[in-house]
């Protein structure tokens, strides 16, 4: 994070004369917000999900939290989501090629949907779609890659990415949008299941994803992270709320599949 990096710049400083309570201090300030200490407990809040198909979690918080490895950025229970229509149509990790365009991969372009009623507070979609980041060496530079990313703070970290109020103190992001295809902007009203923009791949991620998470803040930089799962239906199955967990493919109904009581989803937009 930024922080951490102005406190060990600061800490080695003090060989320089600099005071070593400005390191110190910058540094537990950094260790804060890497760590969130402080992190809010709620009971989970039901959202709908925002794709639609047959999908795989890379990241879930129901195989660990945080599920990113940091509650920096609001990302505790945050999931990423990649398209695996089944078929070798999604390239795997190899040593060879080193990169890919994001076109790719099948989750590039695919729609993404608001995952609840609420107000568009935050839209950001003028990032670049990057090659992907899926091979063994991409892998490993990534990781200093990354660092650098998040000297630009919680957008370098997340790219293109919406935040919408959906009340009671809870705010839901999607990031790594694709650049341009944000159909809402700030101060707009959504609805639960309207399209709000395109997968793609932006900010810091190895290959064409939908992140979603749930904050208590409209910026990621100070949210705390929430916990949500996915309403009943998600899988055409009436089981009950859930969320996928990681590395298992699993088909996302769209609304009004079997499962789902009639007259309790919003209606699709076209």
């Amino acid at each position: 994070m930024p922080l951490m990096w102005a406190a060990t710049l600061a800490l080695l400083a003090g060989y320089l004369g600099l005071s070593w309570w400005v390191g110190g201090a910058l540094l537990v300030l950094a260790l804060a917000v890497q760590l969130r200490l402080g992190t809010v407990r709620r009971a989970p809040r039901v959202l709908r999900p925002p794709v639609r198909g047959r999908w795989m979690a890379l990241t879930s918080p129901v195989d660990g939290v945080p599920s990113q490895g940091s509650h920096a950025y609001g990302q505790t229970y945050a999931l990423g989501l990649v398209a695996e229509p089944g078929g070798g149509a999604r390239p795997d990790i190899g040593w060879r090629p080193l990169s890919r365009p994001p076109g790719d991969f099948p989750a590039f372009g695919q729609p993404v949907y608001a995952p609840a009623d609420g107000t568009v507070v935050a839209a950001h979609g003028r990032q670049r779609d990057h090659r992907s980041r899926n091979s063994w060496p991409w892998l490993f530079g990534s990781v200093l890659e990354n660092t650098l990313r998040e000297l630009r703070g919680p957008a370098g970290v997340l790219g293109n990415h919406l935040v919408i109020d959906v009340g009671g103190g809870a705010y839901v992001l999607l990031g790594h949008l694709r650049r341009g295809s944000l159909a809402v902007g700030r101060g707009d009203r959504v609805r639960a299941g309207q399209p709000v923009a395109r997968c793609g791949n932006s900010g810091a991620c190895t290959e064409p994803q939908v992140r979603v998470q749930l904050m208590d803040h409209r910026n990621p930089l100070f949210a705390a992270g929430l916990p949500a799962v996915w309403a009943p239906g998600w899988n055409g199955k009436a089981e009950g709320e859930g969320l996928p967990e990681t590395w298992r493919p699993v088909a996302v109904a769209a609304p009004g599949a079997e499962g789902v009581p009639a007259g309790q989803e919003a209606p699709e937009a076209d």
